[in-house]
Protein backbone atom coordinates (compact mmCIF):
# COMPACT_ATOMS: atom_id res chain seq x y z
CA UNK A 1 0.00 0.00 0.00
CA UNK A 2 2.72 2.85 0.76
CA UNK A 3 5.09 1.79 -2.13
CA UNK A 4 1.35 1.93 -4.56
CA UNK A 5 0.76 5.24 -2.58
CA UNK A 6 4.14 6.88 -2.42
CA UNK A 7 6.28 5.34 -5.27
CA UNK A 8 7.12 6.72 -9.18
CA UNK A 9 6.73 4.97 -12.47
CA UNK A 10 10.47 3.85 -13.42
CA UNK A 11 12.20 1.99 -15.93
CA UNK A 12 14.88 -1.11 -15.17
CA UNK A 13 17.13 -3.17 -16.65
CA UNK A 14 14.26 -5.90 -16.79
CA UNK A 15 12.44 -4.35 -19.69
CA UNK A 16 9.12 -4.41 -17.63
CA UNK A 17 8.58 -0.93 -15.36
CA UNK A 18 8.22 -0.90 -11.83
CA UNK A 19 6.36 1.82 -9.48
CA UNK A 20 9.09 2.40 -6.81
CA UNK A 21 9.31 3.69 -3.40
CA UNK A 22 13.12 4.96 -1.85
CA UNK A 23 13.79 3.74 1.51
CA UNK A 24 11.34 1.99 2.91
CA UNK A 25 11.17 0.40 6.50
CA UNK A 26 9.19 -1.95 8.56
CA UNK A 27 9.73 -3.94 11.92
CA UNK A 28 8.21 -7.07 13.01
CA UNK A 29 7.87 -8.44 16.92
CA UNK A 30 9.20 -12.29 16.38
CA UNK A 31 7.86 -13.08 19.59
CA UNK A 32 3.78 -12.76 18.52
CA UNK A 33 4.11 -15.44 15.80
CA UNK A 34 5.81 -17.05 12.97
CA UNK A 35 5.65 -13.58 10.05
CA UNK A 36 4.76 -15.63 7.05
CA UNK A 37 2.37 -13.75 5.40
CA UNK A 38 -1.33 -15.14 5.15
CA UNK A 39 -2.89 -12.60 2.85
CA UNK A 40 -1.96 -15.21 -0.36
CA UNK A 41 -0.17 -18.63 0.21
CA UNK A 42 3.46 -18.45 0.28
CA UNK A 43 5.47 -21.68 0.04
CA UNK A 44 7.41 -22.39 3.24
CA UNK A 45 9.13 -25.43 1.95
CA UNK A 46 10.86 -23.62 -0.75
CA UNK A 47 11.88 -20.67 1.98
CA UNK A 48 13.61 -23.29 4.25
CA UNK A 49 15.13 -24.72 1.39
CA UNK A 50 16.42 -21.60 -0.07
CA UNK A 51 18.21 -20.55 3.09
CA UNK A 52 19.82 -24.35 3.77
CA UNK A 53 21.25 -23.95 0.41
CA UNK A 54 22.61 -20.19 1.10
CA UNK A 55 24.41 -21.81 4.50
CA UNK A 56 25.98 -24.59 2.28
CA UNK A 57 28.24 -22.07 0.24
CA UNK A 58 27.31 -23.75 -2.85
CA UNK A 59 27.71 -22.00 -6.00
CA UNK A 60 25.40 -23.61 -8.19
CA UNK A 61 21.50 -24.44 -8.25
CA UNK A 62 22.37 -28.30 -8.54
CA UNK A 63 21.17 -29.83 -5.50
CA UNK A 64 18.54 -26.56 -4.66
CA UNK A 65 16.26 -27.69 -8.59
CA UNK A 66 15.79 -31.47 -6.68
CA UNK A 67 13.48 -29.37 -4.05
CA UNK A 68 12.61 -25.70 -5.60
CA UNK A 69 13.02 -24.08 -9.38
CA UNK A 70 12.88 -20.60 -7.82
CA UNK A 71 16.46 -19.53 -8.94
CA UNK A 72 15.90 -20.84 -12.38
CA UNK A 73 15.24 -17.96 -14.25
CA UNK A 74 18.72 -16.66 -13.50
CA UNK A 75 20.76 -19.40 -14.57
CA UNK A 76 20.46 -22.53 -17.20
CA UNK A 77 21.47 -26.55 -17.82
CA UNK A 78 24.11 -25.17 -20.17
CA UNK A 79 25.88 -23.16 -18.08
CA UNK A 80 25.98 -25.83 -15.48
CA UNK A 81 23.05 -24.10 -13.22
CA UNK A 82 25.87 -22.11 -11.51
CA UNK A 83 25.08 -18.95 -9.94
CA UNK A 84 28.73 -18.22 -8.60
CA UNK A 85 29.97 -16.40 -5.45
CA UNK A 86 26.99 -14.83 -4.67
CA UNK A 87 24.90 -14.73 -1.06
CA UNK A 88 25.43 -18.11 0.84
CA UNK A 89 29.20 -18.77 -0.65
CA UNK A 90 29.77 -15.02 0.98
CA UNK A 91 28.28 -15.80 4.15
CA UNK A 92 30.37 -18.74 5.00
CA UNK A 93 33.22 -19.15 1.98
CA UNK A 94 34.64 -15.39 2.41
CA UNK A 95 37.94 -15.21 0.96
CA UNK A 96 40.83 -13.81 3.17
CA UNK A 97 43.92 -13.49 1.18
CA UNK A 98 46.92 -12.89 2.99
CA UNK A 99 50.67 -12.40 1.63
CA UNK A 100 53.94 -13.82 3.77
CA UNK A 101 56.22 -11.25 4.22
CA UNK A 102 59.50 -13.08 3.96
CA UNK A 103 58.18 -15.09 1.05
CA UNK A 104 55.97 -12.99 -0.59
CA UNK A 105 53.62 -16.13 -1.00
CA UNK A 106 50.20 -15.72 -1.85
CA UNK A 107 47.65 -17.63 0.87
CA UNK A 108 43.50 -18.03 0.66
CA UNK A 109 41.33 -18.79 3.73
CA UNK A 110 37.77 -18.66 4.23
CA UNK A 111 36.01 -16.64 7.30
CA UNK A 112 32.46 -18.33 7.92
CA UNK A 113 30.61 -15.39 8.50
CA UNK A 114 27.19 -16.89 9.98
CA UNK A 115 29.70 -18.80 12.23
CA UNK A 116 32.15 -15.86 13.65
CA UNK A 117 28.48 -14.27 14.18
CA UNK A 118 27.18 -17.06 16.49
CA UNK A 119 30.20 -16.77 18.54
CA UNK A 120 30.17 -12.97 18.79
CA UNK A 121 26.16 -13.27 19.96
CA UNK A 122 27.66 -15.98 22.55
CA UNK A 123 30.60 -14.68 24.17
CA UNK A 124 29.93 -10.85 23.18
CA UNK A 125 26.29 -10.38 23.12
CA UNK A 126 26.80 -6.31 23.88
CA UNK A 127 29.03 -5.86 20.65
CA UNK A 128 27.09 -3.74 17.89
CA UNK A 129 29.27 -5.22 14.85
CA UNK A 130 27.64 -8.38 14.25
CA UNK A 131 27.35 -8.29 10.54
CA UNK A 132 27.03 -10.50 7.93
CA UNK A 133 27.55 -9.20 4.43
CA UNK A 134 26.48 -10.90 1.22
CA UNK A 135 27.88 -7.76 -1.22
CA UNK A 136 31.30 -8.24 -2.13
CA UNK A 137 32.33 -5.60 -5.31
CA UNK A 138 34.81 -7.86 -6.65
CA UNK A 139 32.18 -10.72 -8.16
CA UNK A 140 29.71 -8.82 -9.22
CA UNK A 141 30.53 -9.03 -12.77
CA UNK A 142 30.97 -13.29 -12.10
CA UNK A 143 27.78 -13.72 -10.79
CA UNK A 144 24.00 -14.80 -11.47
CA UNK A 145 22.08 -11.81 -9.66
CA UNK A 146 24.08 -9.28 -7.52
CA UNK A 147 22.80 -9.93 -4.18
CA UNK A 148 19.58 -7.59 -3.24
CA UNK A 149 19.56 -8.42 0.47
CA UNK A 150 22.95 -7.29 1.03
CA UNK A 151 24.03 -7.34 4.66
CA UNK A 152 22.49 -7.89 7.73
CA UNK A 153 23.14 -7.48 11.56
CA UNK A 154 21.92 -9.21 14.99
CA UNK A 155 21.32 -7.43 18.22
CA UNK A 156 21.04 -8.39 21.30
CA UNK A 157 18.85 -6.58 24.00
CA UNK A 158 17.30 -7.43 27.15
CA UNK A 159 18.43 -11.13 26.54
CA UNK A 160 16.49 -11.20 22.90
CA UNK A 161 17.85 -11.60 19.64
CA UNK A 162 16.80 -8.91 16.72
CA UNK A 163 18.10 -9.28 13.20
CA UNK A 164 18.15 -6.12 10.94
CA UNK A 165 18.34 -6.43 7.11
CA UNK A 166 19.36 -4.07 4.36
CA UNK A 167 18.15 -4.68 1.21
CA UNK A 168 19.32 -2.65 -2.10
CA UNK A 169 16.26 -3.95 -3.92
CA UNK A 170 12.97 -5.08 -3.22
CA UNK A 171 10.10 -7.03 -5.37
CA UNK A 172 7.46 -6.76 -3.11
CA UNK A 173 4.95 -8.88 -4.62
CA UNK A 174 7.32 -12.26 -5.03
CA UNK A 175 10.75 -11.47 -3.17
CA UNK A 176 9.66 -9.54 0.33
CA UNK A 177 7.74 -12.29 1.50
CA UNK A 178 10.55 -14.98 1.11
CA UNK A 179 13.11 -13.10 2.64
CA UNK A 180 11.04 -11.93 5.22
CA UNK A 181 10.10 -15.70 6.37
CA UNK A 182 13.81 -16.36 5.49
CA UNK A 183 15.37 -14.34 7.77
CA UNK A 184 13.00 -14.35 10.67
CA UNK A 185 13.98 -18.27 10.38
CA UNK A 186 17.33 -17.70 10.32
CA UNK A 187 16.78 -15.41 13.45
CA UNK A 188 14.65 -18.27 15.11
CA UNK A 189 17.67 -20.64 14.54
CA UNK A 190 20.44 -18.44 15.83
CA UNK A 191 18.59 -17.34 18.91
CA UNK A 192 17.84 -21.40 19.75
CA UNK A 193 21.72 -21.79 19.17
CA UNK A 194 23.22 -19.03 21.35
CA UNK A 195 20.00 -19.19 23.84
CA UNK A 196 18.17 -16.50 23.77
CA UNK A 197 14.50 -15.09 23.43
CA UNK A 198 13.10 -14.07 20.04
CA UNK A 199 12.98 -9.99 19.40
CA UNK A 200 12.28 -8.25 16.13
CA UNK A 201 13.01 -8.03 12.54
CA UNK A 202 13.74 -5.13 11.19
CA UNK A 203 13.69 -4.85 7.18
CA UNK A 204 15.44 -1.84 5.04
CA UNK A 205 14.96 -1.83 1.61
CA UNK A 206 16.47 0.82 -0.64
CA UNK A 207 14.20 0.26 -3.62
CA UNK A 208 11.22 -0.78 -2.57
CA UNK A 209 9.08 -1.83 -5.64
CA UNK A 210 6.24 -3.24 -7.63
CA UNK A 211 6.34 -4.26 -10.69
CA UNK A 212 3.62 -3.52 -13.17
CA UNK A 213 2.10 -6.54 -13.92
CA UNK A 214 2.33 -6.99 -10.28
CA UNK A 215 -0.21 -4.47 -9.21
CA UNK A 216 -3.72 -5.62 -9.68
CA UNK A 217 -2.78 -9.28 -7.60
CA UNK A 218 -1.65 -7.06 -5.09
CA UNK A 219 -4.88 -4.73 -5.23
CA UNK A 220 -6.44 -7.68 -4.42
CA UNK A 221 -4.33 -9.53 -1.90
CA UNK A 222 -4.75 -5.46 -0.11
CA UNK A 223 -8.36 -6.40 0.14
CA UNK A 224 -7.92 -9.68 2.15
CA UNK A 225 -7.93 -9.91 5.89
CA UNK A 226 -4.36 -11.00 7.92
CA UNK A 227 -4.92 -14.10 9.70
CA UNK A 228 -3.56 -15.09 12.74
CA UNK A 229 0.42 -16.09 12.98
CA UNK A 230 1.44 -19.53 12.42
CA UNK A 231 4.57 -20.91 14.61
CA UNK A 232 7.92 -22.49 13.70
CA UNK A 233 8.98 -25.19 15.60
CA UNK A 234 12.50 -26.17 14.89
CA UNK A 235 14.67 -29.25 16.01
CA UNK A 236 16.90 -29.02 19.15
CA UNK A 237 19.78 -29.77 17.17
CA UNK A 238 23.42 -27.62 17.02
CA UNK A 239 22.93 -25.13 14.14
CA UNK A 240 25.06 -27.00 11.82
CA UNK A 241 23.41 -30.23 12.11
CA UNK A 242 19.83 -28.67 10.99
CA UNK A 243 17.93 -30.07 8.22
CA UNK A 244 15.09 -29.82 6.32
CA UNK A 245 12.90 -32.19 8.35
CA UNK A 246 13.67 -30.42 11.66
CA UNK A 247 11.90 -27.21 10.71
CA UNK A 248 8.07 -27.44 11.55
CA UNK A 249 5.15 -24.92 10.43
CA UNK A 250 2.71 -25.31 12.80
CA UNK A 251 -1.27 -23.74 12.54
CA UNK A 252 -0.31 -22.11 8.93
CA UNK A 253 -3.90 -20.86 7.62
CA UNK A 254 -3.53 -18.57 4.36
CA UNK A 255 -6.15 -17.03 1.46
CA UNK A 256 -5.53 -18.42 -2.16
CA UNK A 257 -2.41 -18.06 -3.96
CA UNK A 258 -1.80 -15.18 -6.05
CA UNK A 259 0.37 -16.02 -9.21
CA UNK A 260 2.84 -13.10 -10.17
CA UNK A 261 5.12 -13.23 -13.16
CA UNK A 262 9.01 -13.25 -12.33
CA UNK A 263 10.78 -9.93 -14.16
CA UNK A 264 14.37 -11.22 -15.00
Amino acid sequence: KHVLETGVRKENRTGTDTISAFGTHYKVDLAEGFPLLTTKKIFFNSVVHELLWYLSGETHIKNLRNHTKIWDAWTSKDKNWEVGKMYGYQWVKWEKITIDKKTGTINKTFINQIDEAIKQIKTNPDSRRIVVSAWNPSVLDEIALPSCHAFFIFSVINGKLNCHLTQRSGDIALGIPFNLACYATLTQMVAQETNLELGEFSHYINDAHIYINHIEGLKTQLERTPLEHPKLIISKKPFWDLKFEDFKLIDYKHHPIIKFPVAV
